[in-house]
């Protein structure tokens, strides 16, 4: 498997789809599994690494909805795309509600295909960068401290002490002292600040 472009799982239960599909984005550069069914593109969640999957909504067994709801179940910042026909176009609007990031109507042109994929697997890398920067730990270069965005928009939280947000997070109260390096140190220099201070004793 190229691990060097996204991963596409295509599930869809009539088999000249799934190749005819897959011929085309392994010609536009993309790794692409296929499943059959709903069973078989759980299976591969559990043994590789999927950026997309494209389930048609009108399959036997696990229909689409289903595979929408237990892929964002296993992994939430996998992007989603569900095939429908137009009389099933309420369901694919339905699968919106519930996490799918796009719907095309079949049968679908290669070009539309492509713009859909490329667009969720834009929006994808977007939430994962916004979330990496929700996990950076906010501190202030001068004052040192730190940025609470708990229960509000990230970067509009109040800037409070350490010792304060410690007690927020993890319910414990500071207790200011030194580390062993940081008291050799402070040791050191209060001897030195003393030598300093005492009066060289005269010469008789």
């Amino acid at each position: 498997m190229n691990n060097n472009h996204p991963t596409i799982l295509l599930v869809d239960d009539e088999a000249i789809i799934r190749k005819t599909m897959a011929g085309k984005l392994s010609d536009e550069g993309f790794t692409v599994l296929t499943a059959e069914n709903g069973i078989s593109a759980l299976a591969y969640l559990k043994t590789s690494r999927v950026n997309l999957v494209i389930t048609d909504l009108m399959m036997e067994g696990m229909n689409g909805i289903k595979v929408l709801e237990e892929v964002k179940a296993a992994n939430p910042e996998i992007a989603v795309i569900i095939l429908t026909g137009y009389g099933e176009l309420t369901s694919a609007i339905d699968a919106l509600r519930l996490g799918a990031d796009d719907y095309l109507l079949k049968p679908c042109d290669l070009n539309e295909l492509l713009f859909r994929i490329n667009k969720s697997l834009e929006k994808q890398a977007l939430k994962k960068m916004v979330k990496l920067y929700e996990d950076i730990l906010p501190i202030c270069l001068d004052c040192k401290k730190i940025r609470d965005d708990s229960g509000t928009e990230p970067g509009k939280g109040l800037w409070i002490p350490v010792d304060q947000y410690l007690a927020r997070k993890a319910g414990k109260s500071m207790s200011h002292g030194y580390c062993p390096e940081c008291g050799k140190r402070f040791l050191a220099a209060i001897e030195k600040r003393n030598k300093e201070q005492t009066p060289t004793a005269k010469k008789s």
